[in-house]
């Protein structure tokens, strides 16, 4: 029997923040275009593929709180750097799937009722021009979880459990980062992606190194790697810190 997901288990991520508690609709759209070239004689139309499009957009609840939707999708509308955003589904789960994205808010649009709360709705265009993608055809791609999204004391950070990609690849690929919450002190956070073609990780070496994440302090970053990516993958962390707790989320995605 199919495996199907409710929509409420949904997370959503905004650079360095959990903006799960503001929206309430996530859609993606992955297309590409299509350049008929039918010829006289033909009995049905032949077309080619051309040029991927990846678009997602986000719909929730108005709120002037700081750190929270209007202030975000505000801050982000025509800059210069491209957002992070994961939308985990089923969220909480390692290995369950995420679609991961870096794109350009290109909408951000407020809806005032009479008779309802107020709403917000942001439209996201992916772009080969939104950084260093690799091969992220569309800026979007899915990819799998690799932390639940917890908050873990500074002390108890170590290796993930892993995920089986079921065989390794060539092409690279990217993890995104988000740290919504960072009561750490006294240190830096060092959170990296790894890989083995063992279960056991007998052999585990960095993918991908995120920068280091300073003391109380919320970041996001996607990185890209090249190459093969064996068929194990997992999230590692440790810290340099003495006190506090730290919250986040790392989706990583094959090429």
């Amino acid at each position: 029997m199919p495996t199907f997901v409710h929509g409420r288990s949904t997370k959503i991520y905004l650079d360095e923040f959990d903006m799960t508690d503001y929206f309430n609709s996530a859609d993606v759209a992955l297309t590409n275009d299509t350049a008929e070239v039918t010829s006289y004689g033909a009995t049905s139309k032949a077309y080619l593929l051309g040029l991927a499009d990846g678009t997602l957009s986000l719909a929730g609840m108005w709120t002037a709180d700081t750190d929270a939707t209007d202030e975000e999708l505000h801050a982000i509308l025509g800059s210069a750097s491209a957002a992070n955003i994961t939308v985990a589904q089923a969220a909480g789960t390692i290995g369950n799937r995420a679609t991961i994205a870096r794109c350009d808010e290109v909408n951000y649009s407020i809806s005032n009722p009479v008779g309802d709360v107020s709403t917000v709705t942001a439209d996201f265009q992916g772009t080969s021009n939104s950084g260093a993608l690799g091969t992220m055809t569309y800026g979007i791609t899915a990819g799998v979880q690799l932390t639940t999204g917890s908050s873990i004391d500074y002390n108890a950070l170590g290796n993930l459990a892993g995920v089986d990609g079921a065989a390794s690849s060539t092409a690279g690929g990217a993890a995104l980062l988000h740290v919504p919450t960072n009561s750490v002190g006294g240190g830096t956070t060092t959170i990296k992606v790894q890989h083995d073609s063992a279960s056991d990780f007998s052999s585990a070496a960095d993918l991908i190194s995120f920068t280091a994440v300073a003391a109380a302090t919320k970041t996001s970053e996607m990185v890209v790697c090249s190459g093969t990516v064996n068929r194990y993958v997992r999230a590692t962390a440790t810290s340099a810190g003495s006190s506090g707790s730290i919250t986040f989320m790392v989706t990583f995605a094959r090429f």
